[in-house]
């Protein structure tokens, strides 16, 4: 490198920079807060516009394979986007109400018959010789009915007062509409135009890089792309896999509620490894209004089906999607979860994929060069 004026100067100004960087860090780090937060829209709109873009080109591939009347071709983007769009909502929808109406009505009736488990308890403990005669009666005269009215009210109201509850409750839920509708308008734009922006995207990295990191770049962007999608897909597949397996499972043990509780156990099970525990936690809370002794055997059915999905469906299916081998799906899901959350289980096999294939695809050109010389 060169050492002229302009490189000593860039030198100069860069480490001005971070000097700046680190002796005002809480400055700098709450404007790239605010910053993150208010493009916070077009992040969740581009990650709509990614999972929607899968189901469109579908559609396209499906209805406009051989489309070539000028009016079929200028309907061809809008109407897959549309449909792509309702796809999405539809399955969405059918989940939400077969299963919040249903857990409304277990919620509703587990608080009912907490008075009478209550009283039942009161029984059964009088028979015990050990407690008191003040403590059976201290428990007979609560009232449980108006005591669980008064700590749902306590809930709902808040202790800070109704007032402010209610203000920021109705602010956070216009906040979220607000940003949902600013998202779903940013995705639709990326796909009706997303031929054109990455045409965009192609002549400024042409026109500002070099050939070479240009093409590195290109490669490493288009490995990331096949990971995600394809890990996407097999995310969905190993869901429905899971939902189905579950539904002959509840319905050979004949459990209640088969249908919502496969739905709502494959739909969360979309969030890698823990999501189906947390759609199990309320199916076992609706199956708790039927009968206790059957809510306990789903559950253990439940955790022998999620032990056999998450180590052997899971890695299968997903791993073979992103031409990654279980063992290392296993291994992303559980650093990635370990180190980010939730966040790291969705993105750790994805990333780890990209890193594993480009990683492979440089081993083999290396041992072909090997071999030619």
């Amino acid at each position: 490198m060169r050492f002229d004026w302009k490189t000593c100067f860039k030198i100069g100004v860069s480490a001005f920079l971070l000097y700046l960087c680190i002796t005002y860090w809480p400055s700098v780090g709450g404007f790239i807060s605010k910053l993150f937060g208010a493009a916070s829209p077009l992040f969740i709109g581009f990650s709509i516009a990614y999972v929607i873009n899968i189901v469109m080109t579908r559609y396209e591939k499906i209805f406009f394979k051989k489309a070539k009347k000028p009016l079929a071709q200028k309907i061809r983007r809008p109407v897959c986007i549309a449909l792509a769009f309702i796809t999405v909502a539809a399955i969405i929808a059918l989940v939400v109400g077969l299963v919040v109406p249903q857990l409304v009505s277990a919620v509703q009736l587990i608080i009912s018959l907490i008075p009478g488990v209550a009283n039942n308890v009161i029984s059964m403990l009088s028979n015990v010789e050990w407690i008191s005669d003040e403590l059976l009666s201290s428990l007979s005269a609560i009232d449980w009915k108006s005591g669980i009215s008064q700590i749902i009210g306590t809930l709902t109201s808040g202790i800070g007062g109704v007032v402010n509850v209610v203000i920021t409750t109705v602010t956070s839920v216009f906040s979220g509409i607000v940003t949902a509708i600013l998202s779903i308008i940013f995705a639709v734009y990326l796909l009706a135009a997303k031929d054109t922006l990455l045409n965009q995207c192609n002549r400024i990295s042409k026109s500002y890089m070099n050939e070479s990191v240009y093409q590195k770049l290109k490669y490493v962007l288009s490995v990331m792309n096949q990971s995600f999608r394809r890990y996407i897909v097999g995310q969905c597949t190993e869901a429905l896999i899971l939902g189905i397996l579950c539904l002959g499972g509840m319905l050979l043990f004949r459990f209640p509620y088969a249908p919502m509780i496969s739905a709502l156990v494959a739909f969360t099970a979309l969030i890698p490894v823990a999501g189906a525990y947390i759609g199990a936690g309320v199916g076992a809370l609706m199956i708790l209004t039927v009968s206790p002794i059957k809510a306990l055997i789903f559950l253990i059915f439940i955790i022998v089906l999620q032990q056999l999905e998450g180590n052997l469906i899971y890695p299968k299916v997903v791993g073979s999607s992103i031409g990654m081998p279980g063992i290392w799906v296993l291994a992303a899901v559980t650093l990635g979860g370990g180190i980010f959350g939730v966040l790291g289980m969705l993105l750790g096999v994805p990333l780890a994929a990209t890193l594993y294939n480009i990683i492979k695809n440089d081993m083999k050109k290396r041992e072909r060069s090997s071999l030619k010389e």
